[in-house]
Parts: structure tokens; sequence; C-alpha cells
């Protein structure tokens, strides 16, 4: 039996090209789950997670089983592995469509970065074509995993374009751009290739009105205005810089030091910390005339959202360090591992990287010696975990995020330090109101009362209970039916399952 499964869009499977009948739904979802951890044991208890989203009777591990037993009848006994806690489908990669997605992405990005940038681009085009439309639609147990497939996504259609954009195919992709703007209206770096691919294909006006209507929905609906990037671009379209009739240039691998720009996305939207951002201005801001390096720590309960401040004032003031931005997510590694990984984004080529810790650090202190560069270092356990990530140069800035108040590195090492703590009230309710965005009863409005006395101005605990709100509003049709009981606390600054976002 050659099994294939096709879960880019309705969970299809089929047998020698014939496709097998699995109408019940708690078997689908148990096969997804499956398929989207293949030849990983997939655990009793998660599966009953991804049928029953959390309101599982007491006999589910039995039907469970029971489902399993279909499943290997139309299957093959062989398919589907009893392994503890759970099981296990065997089954090559090539034989499902998101791995082969994962696959021809991967081989495109290599391409891209050795110059084939057409090659690149047939190679996603390839990827992209095997979606079939959105997967997974009622299975509300895998919604995670069906936002981390979507926004794969998305991410390989942005590099797509923009690398057709650099091949003088603006024509071609405008059409395209439309569409996704019109799908993804708060992803700016769409917005920005719509903005170039008009503006090169002599639709100057139209340019010009695409990053009007970006500004005005932001600040209609987050209240934001458009990004540097967005911004710097916009200027540039006003003043009809030539570069921008230009592809950029292709910078093969080997070809010397880039850039780096590894912060993570911010969490949105985003309400007050009016002061702590003041803070954060005033111990950061670049001194041309008296330049001494400077960090600032930011310290408070998890959940409070010291990740999201960060990244907040990191992104708005992006323009203070034009040679870069380093990040890392200090949780469970080392120092000299993310030295290895900053080095290595700096442009030093990993075989140069040297193994003698105090050399490396040296080395590290050297190419950051002369640099106007940030670095973010989220969810530090200690003090030693700071000292041998701080840059050589003196107008390198340092952000630190910590439970702890890390006294050492502010008394050591002259760090500024800012304790960050629950949101006032008002800025809670505010923030649980955009979350919610449903139209108001009364008892909704009760319901989003509640939760913001519950939440105790935890952002976190704010962002969770609203997204229980909206979840029970699709399922339920009626927002007010089952008002949250947000968490009073929260184990990280942000842990949507899957990939950490800081709140």
């Amino acid at each position: 039996m050659a099994l294939e499964f096709h879960v880019l869009g309705p969970l299809r499977v089929f047998d020698d090209g014939e496709e097998l009948q699995i109408c019940a739904n708690r078997e689908l979802a148990i096969l997804a789950s499956l398929v989207l951890n293949a030849n990983r044991v997939v655990s009793v208890d998660r599966l009953i997670e991804t049928v029953w989203a959390g309101s599982a009777p007491q006999s589910a591990g039995r039907q469970i089983a029971i489902c399993v037993s279909r499943l290997r009848r139309t299957l093959g006994a062989a398919a589907i592995e009893t392994s503890s806690p759970g099981y296990l489908l065997r089954v090559s990669a090539e034989d499902i469509d998101w791995l082969r997605f994962g696959a021809l992405v991967a081989r495109a990005r290599g391409q891209a970065a050795g110059g084939a940038r057409e090659d690149a681009v047939l190679l996603l085009r390839e990827a992209l074509a095997l979606w079939r439309g959105n997967p997974f639609e009622d299975i509300r147990g895998l919604r995670y995993d069906v936002a981390r497939m979507e926004e794969s996504r998305l991410e390989a259609l942005e590099a797509c374009l923009e690398l057709e954009i650099d091949l003088g195919h603006h024509h071609r992709v405008i059409p395209e751009l439309l569409a996704l703007v019109a799908e993804c209206p708060f992803r700016e770096r769409v917005r920005a290739q719509l903005m170039l691919a008009q503006y090169r294909a002599g639709r100057r006006a139209e340019a010009l009105r695409t990053y009007q209507e970006t500004r005005r929905y932001l600040l209609e609906q987050i209240g934001l205005e458009p990004g540097p990037a967005l911004r710097r671009l916009h200027d540039q379209v006003l003043r009809d810089e030539s570069g921008l009739m230009r592809p950029a240039a292709h910078r093969p691998s080997g070809a010397g030091p880039v850039v780096p720009s590894q912060l993570p996305p911010q969490v949105l939207p985003y309400v007050g910390r009016a002061g702590e951002l003041a803070a954060l201005d005033a111990a950061l801001r670049p001194e041309p005339d008296v330049a001494v390096p400077g960090t600032m720590v930011l310290s408070g309960p998890r959940g409070v959202g010291k990740s999201a401040l960060a990244l907040r004032w990191a992104h708005a003031r992006i323009d203070w360090f034009p040679d870069g931005q380093l990040y890392a997510d200090m949780r469970g590694v080392s120092a000299g591992a993310v030295v290895d990984r900053f080095l290595r984004a700096l442009g030093v080529p990993a075989q140069d990287i040297p193994l003698d810790p105090a050399e490396k650090l040296a080395l590290y202190r050297s190419c950051t010696a002369r640099r106007r560069l940030l670095v973010v270092l989220d969810d530090v356990k200690d003090s030693a975990q700071v000292l041998p990530l701080l840059p050589g140069g003196a107008n390198c800035r340092v952000i630190v995020t910590s439970v702890d108040p890390l006294d050492d590195l502010v008394a050591r090492q002259g760090a500024h330090r800012e304790f960050v703590r629950p949101l006032p009230a008002e800025a809670a309710r505010e923030l649980a109101d955009m979350l919610v965005g449903a139209p108001y009863t009364p008892t909704v409005a009760q319901a989003v009362t509640d939760l913001v006395a519950t939440s105790s101005g935890n952002p976190l605990s704010v962002r969770l209970g609203a997204a229980q709100m909206r979840t029970r509003a699709r399922h339920h049709h009626d927002l007010a039916r089952m008002a949250p009981n947000a968490p009073a606390s929260a184990s990280c600054d942000a842990a949507p399952p899957g990939e950490r976002q800081p709140t």
C-alpha cells in the first residue's frame, strides 16, 4: 500500500492514486495530528486535546483507541504503530504535501542565497501550488498548527514576490500583491512590496496612495503609524530616488558581512507604557558627543509584558541602529552558543569562529567595536548570562529582560533598570476592548470588565482571556454566553504553543 496524504487544504488520503474515504470527524482529527507529526510519537493526551479541545469525556482514551483501530482498517495495519505514550504514523516525507512544501522552500532559499534567483522562484511557485485551501478548518485542537502552517505559506509567498520584483517582473506581481494586501492587511512587508512594484511600473501616484491607505488603516485599527521601513520607502518615492528603479544587488553567500535584523515581530495591539518607553529613550539614546555603552534591564514578574515592551521600543527606534539588531531568547541556552549565533549573523564564517571561549568573546567584541548595534537578550536567568554578550562598541546598546532584578549587572556594569509593573486598569481595559473587538451588549461589557478585574493588569492574562472569549464566540455565536476565567499569572512573557511570542 502506497499512501499519500494531502493536508494543504481539506484532508485527503490516497492509496496508489485512489482516494480513501474517511468521513468521521474524530478519525480525521486524529489522522491530521498524526500526519503533522509523521514518524514521531503523538501522545494519547495530545490526540484527546486535538479531538475535543478541552471538553473531553471520561471515555476519551477508549474512544481514541477505537478511532485508531478504524483508521488501521482503512490505511492498513502497519501504517499506525502503537508506541508509548501514544501512536506513530510511519510514512515517507515525500508522501505528505506539507513536508514536500517545506523541502521545496528550503531548496529555494539555498538557490536564492547562491544567486540563482530564477530557480528559487520556480521552486517557491512549485511549493505554493501544493496549497489547495485552508487546512483543518473544522479541527479546533489544531488551530495553532494551522496558524504555523499559514505563516509558512505567507513567508514563502512574500519571499517569492520579492524575488520576482528584483527580477523585474513588477507588472506581473501587482495583481497578486493587491489580493495579498486584502487577505493580510497588517503585513507591512507586503504593502511595501506593492508600493515598490507600483513605482517601478510607472504608477507613482498609486504607490503613494497605497501608503496613505496603509497609514489610515493602521491608525484606525490599532492606532499606530507605519513602521520605519514603510516610512522610508514612502520618502524615497516622494523624492523619486533613482535607486528605487534598480533591483537590489544580490549578495552571494560568503560575499561579506550583512546587517543583521533579528528582532521578532511586535505584539499587536499594544497600549500604555509611555513612562517605560520614555525611560528606554533616555537610557539608550545615542549620544554622538559622549559615546558610552548603554544597557537597560527590564525586570518584572512573568507575563507582565517585559518582552513586548522591549520589542515595542526596539522596532520604534530601529533607525538608531543602522548596523543591525541582534536578538536572543536566553531560556535554556548558554552564552557561548548565543555568541556563536551572533558572530555568524555579523558575517563571520562558521569555520572562522575560534573554539577557545576567550578568543571567541574577543572576536565578538572586535566585530561590534565600531558598530551602532542593538542587542536584545530576552528572558535572562542571571547576570552571568549577560556579561559575555555585552558588545564592545561604545555606540552599541543592550536591552535585557529578566524576572530577576540583576542587581549585579546594575552595580558592576552601570546598567539602567526599569521595573515593569502590571498595566493600570484603564490601559488593561483598553487592551481588552481592542482584543475582544465584538459588538458590545451589556453582558459582553460585563464579561470584559470581569476579565480585566481577574487579570490584575497582567497583559498576558488579558490576551489569553480575550482569545478564549473570541474562540467561544466563533463556536457559540454569542460572545456573552461564556466569559473566560483569566489566569492571574502566566508561566512566561508570552506562550502560544509552537512558537514563543513576547507579550
